[in-house]
């Protein structure tokens, strides 16, 4: 069972998506995602957006160690439940509402963003067959939604090809863990 590692709501287990078609994130691989998202001093205050959520442990971690607003979008009816679920948990442990859920495709999602519609972090975690092509586009949309500063978070498979960055976001770093494989991009700075 998954767990919220750290912060206000640490420590409370969380809700696992059933059957097979969701992959959720390591403990071991959240643990070292969020010491690296620490150091970047990304999380406090954020605005936090979490696609292709699952059963929202990212997300929700994000809230717990912090974050001002979480949103969490995911198109799998079984999914978006026990996001619900996992939302409710930390939300009233907080006593604040930080967590909300979004129960649509990750484009339909991005598509229907507004201008103001800005994220200081952005976690990915899209299904391993879910094609570079249309992780692609995916980032193309969200670039003009990204704050200054912002990091974004993709997980792939380490046999997943490095994704093509869209103008506009460029990758600073990357890191495996065994079969899982995460890539930190950031706004990129234009030219003058």
């Amino acid at each position: 069972m998954s767990r919220i590692i750290a912060g206000a709501a640490g420590g409370i287990p969380l809700f696992s998506v059933p059957g097979t078609a969701t992959r959720p994130t390591t403990d071991r691989v959240k643990e070292a995602l969020f010491s690296r998202l620490d150091a970047y001093e990304v999380i406090t205050d954020a605005r936090v957006l979490d696609l292709f959520a699952g059963s929202g442990s990212l997300g929700v971690e994000s809230a717990s160690r912090g974050a001002k607003i979480v949103d969490l979008v995911e198109s799998g009816d079984k999914a978006v439940a026990v996001s619900r679920t996992n939302a409710d948990l930390v939300n009233k442990t907080l006593k604040h509402p930080t967590v909300r859920v979004h129960h649509l495709r990750v484009e339909t999602y991005l598509d229907r963003a507004v201008p103001s519609d800005q994220w200081d972090l952005v976690l990915m975690d899209p299904p391993y067959p879910v094609e570079n092509e249309a992780l692609t586009d995916i980032l193309k949309t969200l670039v003009p939604h990204l704050a200054e500063g912002a990091v974004v978070v993709l997980e792939r498979s380490s046999r997943s090809q490095e994704p093509e960055w869209p103008a506009g976001l460029e990758r600073f770093a990357e890191k495996k863990y065994g079969e899982t494989k995460l890539w930190f991009a950031e706004p990129a700075v234009a030219a003058v």
